[in-house]
C-alpha cells in the first residue's frame, strides 16, 4: 500500500539521507531509527507531504503522494504535542476532528480520553496537564479518526511506562486490523517485530 523508492533529502547544504526505499503492506510497521539530526523527522515530513523530496517517489495504493485520498487515509502526529492549551482535552479532540472533517460526538471523544487514562481531567484546560498527559490528549486522536496509515514521530516521548504499554496496545490493535504504521523512537517498542530503517 505504501511504497517509497530512492528518497533523498537535504537541509541547506547538508544531505541528510539518500536512496531510502521500503514498502509496507497491511499489518506492517516500520521503525525509523538514527541519531539526533539524522533526518528521521524530515523523512516523516516527506512521507506525509509536508516537505518536498530532493529525489525519489512515494506512492500510496499505487498513486503518487501527495493526493487527496492519501491525506484522508493518514493520521500524522508530530514530535510536539500539538494541542491548544486553553481548550480542555474534550474540546481539543472535537476541534481536531472538525478540522479533519470528522463528526465526533462528545460521548466518543470522552471514551477516547478515558481509554488514554485521562478520566477526571477531560474538562480541565490542557495548560494545567503534565507533558505526558498532553501527549495522551494528542494520542487520543488515534481512536477518533479512523485512518489506515499512522505516521508517528517520537510518539512515546514523555510517556510513563503504563502509557508506553497502552500506546503499544493501540498500535498493535491498529496493525491487527490491517493498518500500517511508520514510527520514530529512541527506545525499545512494545510491539511485534516490524521492519527497521536506520538513517
Amino acid at each position: 500500500m505504501l511504497k517509497v523508492s530512492g528518497l533523498a533529502c537535504s537541509r541547506g547544504e547538508r544531505r541528510l539521507f539518500a536512496d531510502v526505499s521500503f514498502s509496507l503492506a497491511a499489518g506492517e510497521w516500520l521503525h525509523v531509527q538514527g541519531e539526533n539530526g539524522a533526518g528521521k523527522t524530515s523523512l516523516l515530513r516527506l512521507l506525509v507531504g509536508l516537505s518536498p523530496a530532493d529525489e525519489g517517489e512515494i506512492t500510496w495504493r499505487g498513486v503518487a503522494v501527495p493526493s487527496p485520498d492519501f491525506h484522508r487515509e493518514l493520521i500524522y502526529l508530530g514530535h510536539h504535542a500539538a494541542v491548544k492549551d486553553d481548550l480542555t482535552p474534550l474540546e481539543n479532540l472535537r476541534f481536531s476532528a472538525a478540522l479533519d472533517g470528522v463528526c465526533l460526538n462528545e460521548q466518543a471523544a470522552l471514551a477516547a480520553i478515558v481509554r488514554l487514562g485521562l478520566r477526571g481531567r477531560e474538562d480541565l484546560p490542557v495548560r494545567v496537564l503534565s507533558a505526558g498527559q498532553k501527549r495522551r490528549v494528542l494520542l487520543a486522536r488515534l481512536l477518533t479518526r479512523p485512518s489506515p496509515l499512522w505516521v508517528l514521530d517520537e510518539a512515546f516521548n514523555a510517556l510513563d511506562s503504563r502509557a508506553v504499554q497502552l500506546l503499544g496496545e493501540l498500535i498493535g490493535e491498529h496493525l491487527a486490523g490491517g493498518g500500517l504504521a511508520v514510527l520514530t523512537s529512541h527506545q525499545p517498542l512494545p510491539l511485534p517485530e516490524g521492519k527497521g530503517l536506520l538513517l
